[in-house]
């Protein structure tokens, strides 16, 4: 499974389902079989990051320098567990365990402050100033009961996005 020349399997596309526990329909898993296959260029059964960046939508998202850590070396059973994540049918709880890994980049359960002034400055660029972005940052901590030298776990991350009642209605289309 992964090189654009083999086929799925029934078997494949059940495990498939099974790992990202059948978020997607087998139709869908054909689909994003076809995608990545269209994505792994060198036929290898990854997709490596240079062929991420080769999908507009992604090398102009920006977090995606961020999210390419999470992405490069995937193969097609992790691609759709990581697609999962912007399924309509995955949970909150589901999608801010992904926002979390891509606020902790550095992988060690913990988001700091500078983890959030970092993803901060990747998708405000130059509109704010650091000064702006430090501001920001420390009202959002003390609004949400942090102090600035606080370190988030995923379960701070869960508490405060579910009390700010955020609608999480990102998808990613198969068709």
């Amino acid at each position: 499974m992964g090189n654009a020349s083999s086929m799925l399997t029934q078997y494949d596309i059940e495990d498939v389902q099974k790992h990202c526990g059948g978020l997607f329909l087998q139709w869908e898993i054909v689909a994003l079989y076809q995608r990545f296959c269209q994505l792994d260029r060198n036929g290898k059964g990854f997709i490596s990051a240079d062929e991420f960046l080769s999908v507009p939508e992604f090398a102009v998202n920006p977090l995606s320098q961020r999210m390419l850590r999470m992405l490069d070396g995937l193969n097609f059973k992790d691609f759709v567990a990581l697609l999962s994540a912007f399924s309509a049918k995955t949970s909150p709880r589901r999608k801010v365990e992904f926002i979390f890994k891509v606020y902790d980049a550095d992988g060690d359960g913990k988001v700091t402050k500078d983890d959030i002034l970092e993803v901060l400055r990747d998708m405000s660029g130059s509109f704010l100033s650091e000064q702006q972005r430090q501001q920001v940052v420390n009202q959002a901590l003390d609004e949400s009961g942090f102090s600035k030298g606080s370190t988030l776990t995923l379960q701070d991350f869960l508490k405060v996005l579910e009390e700010a009642g955020l609608k999480m209605e990102v998808e990613v289309p198969v068709d």
